[in-house]
Parts: structure tokens; sequence; C-alpha cells
């Protein structure tokens, strides 16, 4: 019987910390079950397998990136203030859970068949929403002539470098971060380079 309680939950918060520290190649059921303090063979009894744990988080993590994107275009048609709050809401998502955040970053190409395919499709229509408040904004005037593809993936690669580095206990808040963020991701489209 596949669980989907608080041990659960347990699993996918373990997996998600070894898969981050570790790789998702290089940690085993055994690994996770370690963690955990139960048996390896238990584990089974809560996941069919440890691609399944490997969606679960990967899954979890694409609909959080979805949700704070929803809310933060919701809130504004202006393209710099949209691309603003897309930058905001990611850095949110990734400083509410580096670990998981982490993984869906990094470990996703672990994922098979129509589960890969799908979370690649969930990726590109993200970026998709990057990409078209650079062009709106490119159409309007407020951004310098760039390609808004390359735009929105040098300000993803950026964002989604943090679950790299972020400690809750850092320097800066996430709020301070996403400051910054914002602040960078404003001035490299609408200053002009040498």
């Amino acid at each position: 019987m596949i669980e989907t309680g608080s041990r659960r939950r347990e699993i996918d918060e373990v997996a998600s910390e070894l898969f981050r520290a570790n790789g998702y190649a290089a940690t085993s059921v055994r690994d996770i079950a370690k963690a955990l303090d139960i048996q390896a063979a238990s584990m089974y009894a809560h996941v069919a397998s440890k691609e399944d744990v490997l969606w679960s988080i990967v899954d979890g993590a694409a609909t959080s990136f979805e949700r704070a994107a929803e809310a933060a275009e919701a809130d504004t048609a202006d393209p710099v203030d949209r691309l603003a709050a897309l930058v905001e809401a990611h850095v949110e998502v990734v400083t509410a859970d580096p670990e998981r955040s982490s993984v869906f970053v990094t470990e996703w190409r672990h994922l098979t068949g129509d589960r890969r395919a799908a979370i690649a499709s969930r990726r590109d229509a993200y970026e998709a929403r990057f990409r078209a408040a650079v062009r709106d904004g490119l159409a309007v005037g407020a951004f310098r002539s760039t390609d808004p593809a390359v735009a929105a993936a040098f300000i993803l690669t950026a964002l989604n470098g943090i679950a790299t580095w972020y400690r809750p206990d850092g320097r800066l808040s996430p709020d301070r971060i996403a400051d910054h963020y914002v602040e960078l991701a404003l001035g490299a489209l609408t200053e002009t380079t040498r």
C-alpha cells in the first residue's frame, strides 16, 4: 500500500536533502531508509520506487513555482512590474524550500518517459512567462534591445543558483535577496552595456 500521509512527506523531505547533497544517482533507497531509521524494504510500503520519490519532489516544486508565478502575474499588467513580481515569486519559492527547489533544478532529468516530458513541458511554460515579460517590456520601450529567450535564461539561471547557496540562517532574508535580484534583473535589461 502506497501511503500519502506524514511518513510520505517525511520521505520526500529526507530524500530532498539527500538528493541535493549527493545527487539522485548517488542516493539509494537504502540511504533514504537509513536517514529515516527504517528498513530499506519498509520504504516500499510507502513508495513504489526511488523515481516515484523524485517525481513527487519535482512535481511538487513545479506546482509551487507555477502557483507563485500565476499569483505574481495576476497583480499587474505592466511588463516591468510583472518581471519584478516573477523574480520575487521565484526567490520566495526557492528560499521557502531550498532542498526541494535544488532537486527540481538539478535532478529532474533523472525522470523517465512521460514524467520527464511533463516536467520539461512545464519548465518551458514557466520560462515562457519570463520571456513574455521581457518581450512585452521591449514592445513598450521599457527594456533595451535584447533577445527575450536569452534574457529569460539569464535571469532564471541566476535565480536557480540561489538554491545552491541560500541558508535560512544566512546574512540576507528572503525579502532582501528578492530585492537584490529584482534590481539586478531589471538593471541588466535597462542599463546600457559597454
